[in-house]
Parts: structure tokens; C-alpha cells; sequence
């Protein structure tokens, strides 16, 4: 594993397959797709930034890499994509062997530009609060609060604007200073933006212009009315601060059988569109704080009766949800919007009950925005995490304005990116015509992206079978390119550039080359996405026999045995942990919709999509860590087996980070041993798992929810839920002291054991 964590650590990419199978033949035989996890603008301490202009290549416009071949005689270099010979510019003509620019030294295959000339003057980064007032007054008060001090970690020179809504939607002018004044919309009924232009006085001093579309203070509007709107922090914030602290509840009665109006929908088209009005193409970010359903106006997930539930997994699969697409293709139509505006959505859903993520997805993915899901605006989860969003420490690097483009071999062609970015249709030769997430292009809009945001790229190798081995020796490495422009959180554009080469192999013998290369963790993550991505996308899908089938096809094509004797089956270590993956993967919460809802489901989804290999894994497979007097706290099987009376388990499953005491643990916890001097070890014992979960907690966002239960209590459920049942209530004898879990899954032992058994024959 240490050789993929090296290569993550120089370029920010991961590959199941770090030797590619070299022909279309041999890549649908390795069942998991050639493919890539890229973190765009991973944060690399020893890169170099580099304060000109990237050379590129004059056919494909591919950008000079230590890949290239560089004759230094006739200042002259070969592109590695297209073979193109390109003549070096004047201002290359010292380069030698022992004086080359940083751009060819060979280790530095990432590399970032920065814009040079007559940069604008950076743009300072806005933020719309978009606020639901139909919660209860305990909830109002929590959400002040977070907002309050959110405020106080903003930027002085961001602007920032309000937008409250319920039954109706409230747009407060922050820059009439004297009373609160606010425009308000009908929340039943979509405003476009040119009625929201004019109903909000636009165009009282400055007439608005005959032809042309409204943008900002260049096109058509004036500058003092758009500070009406969005102000400087330093001036509006004793305004914002004042309208906040008298928020009130939605003042419009709900009759006792009916759920609160709220039009989110109408509240979030408003929002977008004065920012595509006022600020189009700059970082904004439009931050929603939803506390219920949208069960008015446009996007509506439920009506206000009481007697029509929310839509469950079951309804969406029997088709029987009346709200769901009309949804749907309302916020595809906002992402759209948001997309080309660059201004990216962030949820913050904090409620007990569903809100619509499910519906949300589409609007939050594409746009690149973050989303945190909680009970309760007071909880944990959401206050650390709104503050995370803003504050210094631990810094999430947001940054905006993405667009995100690949380059590649002419043998290997782009099937999509699974991850949180949108299309921008740039189609070409690259493109493949099967298509898995958003396809069909090879150049990506990421309106927010963060120092943690990766993508998953999905190629297809196109190369037929070729038996001239002559061929293979000259050129067996397949190159790509990945290239990012992005504003960074201080307002500058950057460009950054990786190029990679992998070898390919092809024919007889190829097979222990490809074991050799194959990154298990990355896999693991790959297939997580793909069986998300089918669920969501393919009709009458069945993931647990996709998952079995793909497991079955790998082990009989990568594992030794002899035929029929399942005893004789062996697995190379660089994939014997890739069963014990797929098995917690089929158990996970991402293939397992029982028991979570659609909202829950699309946000596990959501975040799974745009993390890295290490987090995603933990998603997929949770770690364990036992804690005894006995000796140094260290990892144990995630198995029922670990438990024990006298251990402390911590488990972290991303989500939730468990601190599980053992039933004799508990009972000194409870008898105060821990507080008495001679027990000193005690209450280090205890201590130890708390610190090891705040490290974990501090460096994660969205924040986890910390869960500390005792054995036998309600809340072990947690743990249990996650652990491998070796121990049912069928056992003949379990542990003393340990525990049973009541299920009927099989364990880990019988799946493998089945696993064998099919695999070989």
C-alpha cells in the first residue's frame, strides 16, 4: 500500500490499476473500471507555483510536462499525447540539459501557474444566508446564535445578503440602515428574475437597459443598487446583526392536521436569481438553512395535510411519490441556473423529520457545495460544522469559479466523472459513448471546490488486440493530464497541471504485472460510487448480485486454485482485503436503503462522492480500536468478537464516531472509580479513546456525531450495527463476557466460504 499513499502524496491521484490493462479485451476482464480519484487542489507543501504562463502544445493543447520529449539542439519538444513536434518560444532559448524550467523536472508531475498580466482586481467572496422561519421559537434561537457567530468569521470585505422565508419570502435590504425594510414574494409562485428586478426598484434611477442580458454593475445595473442587497460585512453588520436577533417564528397559522407552508423552492430561485443578477461569475455561495419539508410553491416534496407521509425508498421505487420528479426537475432547472451563474448551494438541513436532499442533490452536487445533515440546529454536528466552514483552523481551502479538464493517450477515452462538478459539454474525440456519471465531455464547471474534494474519472481503453509485440515494447505507457483552473480562496486564478504516465500490459503472462499494480483500497472506493451511482440510475437493479457477481469474476480470474477444490484458493495480498471490502460495502448504508431514509441515503451519497480513498474507505469499512489496561490502544477485526467486558471500543464510521464501554468498564464508570486517586490508570484508560475521537472529529467535516454508549444500553446499536455477526443468537457457545448480535446475516466466514466455492468452479 505504501507505494499508492506515495504517489497520493505527489499528485493527489489514486488507481485501482496502477499497471493498465492495455487492451478493450483484457479492461473487461479486470471488472473494476480503469479509473482515477483525483483531489484537484490537494494541499502540497513542496510545489512549486510558477509566476508565467503554461507552454502548451499547438494540436491538442495539451501543457508541457517531464513527460515530454525535449530536444534541446533545435529548442524543439514532442507532445507524449499527440506526438506533436513544437517549437519552443524566444524566451526558452537558454534551456539545456542542466538548465531546465521547473515545469520538466521530472519530479514535479504537479505543478501550478499563476496568471500573470493584468489580473481584475480580485472579486471579494459573497454569501446569501437564506434562512427558514418555520421552526419552533427553541430552534430560531439555536439558529441565531450559529448565524451570529458564523457572521463574526466572515471576511470583512465579503458582501453578504439575507433572505428569510415561510409562508412568504423575505428579501431584507441590509443597506437601508435606518429601519429593517424588506421585499416580500408570494412563496406559491416562481418569480423570473426580470420581475424580480423590477418589483425591487432596479431600475428607479438607472432605466433598465432595452436589449442584452442583466449581469452585474457592467451590464445594466448600478452599483448603489445592487449594495442594497449585498454589503461589506464591516457596514451591514450591525444591520444583519439587528434583523437576526428580532427574528420571529413564520407568523401565519397552520391548522392542527396540516404541516407549516414553506416554500424552499421559491426562497432558493429568488436567491439565485439576485445573485445572477448582481454578482454573476463571481465565488458566491448561497447557504441554506433548512429546518422542514418545502411543502409549497415550486420544488414541494409533500402537501401541507398531515394524512400524506413523506416519501419513502418504497414509494420511490413503487413510482408512487407524487411530488418526487416534479422536484426534481425543478432544482435540475436551479442547478442549471447556478452552474452558469458559478455561484454554488450549501444545505444545512436540520430537522427530525425529511427535508428533501433527495430532491436537493442534483442543485448541491453539481454546484460543488457542501451539506450537513443534523436533528437539531442546537446539535453539535451543525454548529461545529458551520464554524469549520469559516474559521481558520483546519481550514477547508474553499475555493470557486472551477473548471476542471483532462487529457489523455489516444488509446483511452473518458466514459464521466462520478463526483461534485458539472458537465460542460465539451465533446471530442476523447469522449467515450458509453457514458457513467456526467459524460460526454471532457471539460468539467466545479463552481465550490475545497482542499478535499476529489473526483472519480472513468475511462474505457479503446485499444484493440495487438499482437505485434514490437509495437508494445516502443510505447507500453498510457500518459494523462489533469488540469484545474480555479480562484483560490484569496481571489487569484491558478492554474494547476498533473501529468502521469502508467504502464500498460497486454497478452499471456500480463496477469501478475496487473496484480502487482492494483490498489484495493482505491477499488474499494470505486465500486462504492459505481453501485451508488447504478442504484440511483438503473431501473430493476439488483446491487448485492452486481457486488457478488464482480467479487466472483475478479477472484476467478486474479486468485490461485485448482479447479473444484475450494480448500486449495488463495488470494495475493495486494487483493486479500478486497472480499472483506465488498462484504462491508453490501452491508453498508449506501447499498442498504432499509431502515434510512431518501434524504439520509442521497446525503451518505453525497458526501461519499466527493471524499478521498482513506475516507471513503473508513465509510465503507469502519475502523475499530481496542483499549485495554493490558496493553497500547490497537486496531482490532471489525467483528462482534471484539467486544469484551474490560475493553473500551472506538469505532469511527465517518458519520459517527462510537465510544463503547465493556459492561465492567461501565460498571466502575458508574461507581466513580475513575475519580479516586489510586485509580489513576483508570481514568487514564478512560481519557484515551476521548482524545483519539476529538483528534478524529477536529480534522472532519461535516463534523461526526460522537455516540458514547455502554454495553447491553440502547445506543450500542451504533457499534453493533456495524460489526461482523460471527456471533448470532444461533451460536452454540458465545465469549464470556463478549456479546451476540440478533440477525440473520451471514457472517464474514460464510460469505468467503461461498466465495471459494463459487469461485472455483
Amino acid at each position: 500500500m505504501a507505494e499508492f499513499l506515495d504517489l497520493e502524496a505527489q499528485d493527489g491521484v489514486r488507481m485501482p490499476w496502477n499497471v493498465v490493462p492495455g487492451t478493450k479485451q483484457e479492461a473487461s476482464n479486470c471488472i473494476v473500471p480503469v479509473s482515477a480519484l483525483y483531489t484537484p487542489i490537494k494541499a502540497f507543501p513542496n510545489m512549486p507555483v510558477l509566476p508565467y504562463s503554461p507552454l502548451r502544445c499547438r494540436t491538442c493543447r495539451s501543457i508541457l510536462n517531464p513527460f515530454s520529449i525535449v530536444d534541446f539542439a533545435a529548442k524543439i519538444w514532442i507532445c507524449p499525447f499527440c506526438f506533436q513536434r513544437n517549437h519552443f518560444p524566444p524566451h526558452y532559448a537558454s534551456i539545456s540539459d542542466d538548465n531546465l524550467p521547473a515545469e520538466l523536472f521530472p519530479q514535479y508531475t504537479t505543478i501550478e501557474y499563476e496568471s500573470t498580466g493584468e489580473t481584475p482586481s480580485p472579486v471579494p467572496p459573497v454569501f446569501m444566508f437564506v434562512l427558514d422561519t418555520c421552526i419552533i421559537e427553541e430552534e430560531i434561537a439555536f439558529l441565531k446564535s450559529a448565524l451570529s457567530q458564523a457572521v463574526d468569521l466572515l471576511p470583512d470585505n465579503s458582501l453578504v445578503g439575507l433572505v428569510t422565508y415561510g409562508t412568504f419570502v423575505h428579501v431584507h435590504e441590509l443597506g437601508f440602515g435606518q429601519i429593517p425594510k424588506t421585499f416580500v414574494f408570494k412563496g406559491t409562485k416562481d418569480v423570473s428574475k426580470d420581475q424580480l428586478l423590477e418589483q425591487m426598484n432596479f431600475f428607479l434611477k438607472k432605466p433598465k437597459p432595452p436589449t442584452g442580458v442583466i449581469a452585474g454593475a457592467r451590464d445594466g445595473l448600478s452599483t448603489e443598487s445592487i449594495a442594497r442587497f449585498l454589503l461589506p460585512k464591516s457596514e451591514c453588520e450591525f444591520a444583519l446583526n439587528s434583523v437576526l436577533e428580532e427574528l420571529q417564528k413564520d407568523p401565519w397559522g397552520v391548522p392542527a392536521d396540516q404541516r407549516a407552508p414553506r416554500c424552499t423552492g421559491t426562497a432558493l430561485s429568488i436567491a439565485a436569481s439576485l445573485l445572477g443578477a448582481c454578482v454573476p461569475g463571481s465565488g458566491a455561495r448561497i447557504l441554506a438553512f433548512v429546518g422542514g419539508p418545502s411543502t409549497d410553491g415550486p420544488g414541494a416534496i409533500v402537501s401541507k395535510n398531515l394524512s400524506e407521509p413523506i416519501r419513502s425508498h418504497k414509494d420511490l421505487d413503487k413510482d408512487s411519490a407524487p411530488h418526487f420528479h416534479k422536484a426534481v426537475k425543478f432544482y435540475e432547472g436551479l442547478s442549471k441556473q447556478l452552474v452558469h451563474q458559478g455561484h454554488v448551494l450549501d444545505l444545512f438541513a436540520c430537522a427530525l423529520d425529511q427535508v428533501g436532499i433527495a430532491e436537493l442533490k442534483v442543485a448541491v452536487e453539481k454546484t460543488g457545495g457542501l451539506v450537513v445533515l443534523a436533528e437539531s440546529f442546537g446539535h453539535s454536528v451543525f454548529k461545529d460544522s458551520l464554524k469549520r466552514v469559516f474559521s481558520g483552523e483546519y481550514d477547508l481551502g474553499l475555493s470557486s469559479n472551477g473548471i476542471f479538464e483532462i487529457n489523455c493517450s489516444k488509446d483511452i477515452k473518458v466514459q464521466g466523472v462520478i463526483g461534485p462538478c458539472a458537465s460542460l459539454e465539451k465533446k471530442g474525440p476523447l469522449c467515450s459513448d458509453t457514458v457513467i456519471g456526467q459524460g460526454n465531455t471532457s471539460a468539467w464547471k466545479m463552481c465550490g471546490l475545497d482542499k478535499a474534494t476529489t473526483l472519480s474519472l472513468i475511462f474505457e481503453v479503446v485499444k484493440k488486440d495487438n499482437s505485434d509485440a514490437a509495437v508494445q515494447s516502443a510505447s507500453n505507457q498510457f500518459y494523462f493530464q489533469f488540469l484545474t483552473y480555479y480562484q483560490n480562496n484569496n481571489g487569484q486564478m491558478r492554474l494547476r497541471v498533473t501529468t502521469l504516465s502508467r504502464r500498460w500490459v497486454a497478452g499471456t503472462g500480463s496477469v501478475q504485472d496487473l496484480i502487482a499494480g492494483f490498489d484495493q483500497e482505491a477499488a474499494a472506493a470505486i465500486m462504492a460510487r459505481l453501485v451508488s451511482f447504478k442504484m440511483e440510475n438503473e431501473a430493476e437493479f439488483d446491487p448485492i448480485r452486481w457486488l457478488d457477481k464482480s467479487l466472483i469474476h475478479l477472484c476467478s480470474r486474479f486468485g490461485d486454485y485448482q479447479k473444484d477444490t475450494p480448500s486449495s484458493f488463495s488470494l495475493s495480498p495486494r487483493f486479500s482485503i478486497f472480499p472483506q471490502f465488498i462484504f462491508h460495502l453490501r452491508r453498508s448504508q449506501f447499498v442498504q436503503v432499509f431502515n434510512n431514509s431518501p434524504d439520509e441515503t442521497a446525503y451518505f451519497r453525497m458526501i461519499l462522492n466527493r471524499e478521498n480513498v482513506a475516507n471513503s474507505v473508513v465509510m465503507i469499512q469502519p475502523s475499530l480500536i481496542s483499549y485495554t489496561f493490558h496493553s497500547a490502544p490497537e486496531p482490532v477485526l471489525l467483528d462482534v468478537a471484539a467486544i469484551a467486558a474490560d475493553r473500551i471500543l472506538l469505532l469511527d464510521a465517518y458519520f459517527t464516531v462510537v465510544i463503547f464501554h465493556g459492561a465492567t468498564i461501565a460498571q466502575w464508570r458508574k461507581a466513580g472509580y475513575h475519580n479516586q486517586p489510586e485509580h489513576q490508570a483508570f481514568a487514564q484508560l478512560l481519557q484515551a479513546p476521548r482524545d483519539d475521537a476529538d483528534a478524529t472529529i477536529k480534522e472532519r467535516f461535516p463534523v461526526p456525531r460522537l455516540v458514547i454508549c455502554d454495553q447491553h444500553g440502547s445506543q450500542a446499536r451504533f457499534l453493533l450495527a456495524k460489526l461482523n455477526p460471527s456471533a448470532t443468537y444461533n451460536t452454540e457457545s458465545p465469549l464470556p463476557g463478549g456479546d451476540i448480535i440478533f440477525t440473520d446475516d451471514v457472517s464474514f466466514e460464510v460469505f468467503l466460504d461461498h466465495l471459494q466455492r463459487l469461485t472455483v468452479q
